[in-house]
């Protein structure tokens, strides 16, 4: 009886539902860390294959999500140590991800930081992580995602400091 409540409750959970609830927020974060729209549609392509074979071991919407960005962190890390991408050149991809010159701008800047920074600014403002959230997705210390904050806000800071 346990085990049929369980599959009723954890519908959201379904490969399918998770896809159509969360596909934006991989992508984004697969792109923030790959930097490229081809590699980002591999990656949430890998993501949700990944997922699709342990989906019945998600028991809240917050582990899967967390699951989520967890494994698009191990698909981008797996993509950037791959020999195919360190023998490849990247095109430059010209992409107008808003209107606005000014947030066009942040956005660009952030693109630049290191991989590192641009994981944790991303995290944090765009998906609303605490630090401590963040450094259990990454696994790693609080102390370390504050300090890539700090690091990555002092960049961005510098840089647009002079474009402004």
């Amino acid at each position: 009886m346990k085990s049929t409540e369980c599959l009723k409750n954890n519908d959201f959970a379904k490969p399918e539902n998770a896809f159509i609830k969360y596909a934006d927020m991989v992508y984004r974060l697969s792109f923030v860390r790959t930097k490229s729209k081809a590699d980002s549609d591999d990656v949430l392509q890998e993501v949700f294959l990944r997922y699709m074979k342990i989906w019945s071991k998600i028991e809240s919407e917050e582990h899967l999500k967390a699951t989520l960005l967890r494994i698009t962190i191990n698909c981008t890390n797996s993509l950037k140590t791959s020999f195919w991408f360190k023998h490849t050149e990247q095109l430059d991809e010209n992409l107008s991800v808003t209107d606005n010159i000014s947030e066009t701008n942040v956005i660009e800047e952030v693109l630049k930081l290191p991989i590192k920074y641009r994981t944790v600014i991303h995290l944090h403002y765009y998906c609303g992580y605490s630090v401590e959230e963040i450094a259990k997705i990454e696994n790693t210390k609080p102390s370390t995602v504050k300090t890539h904050l700090y690091r990555a806000r002092q960049i961005l800071k510098n840089t647009l400091k002079e474009e402004f």
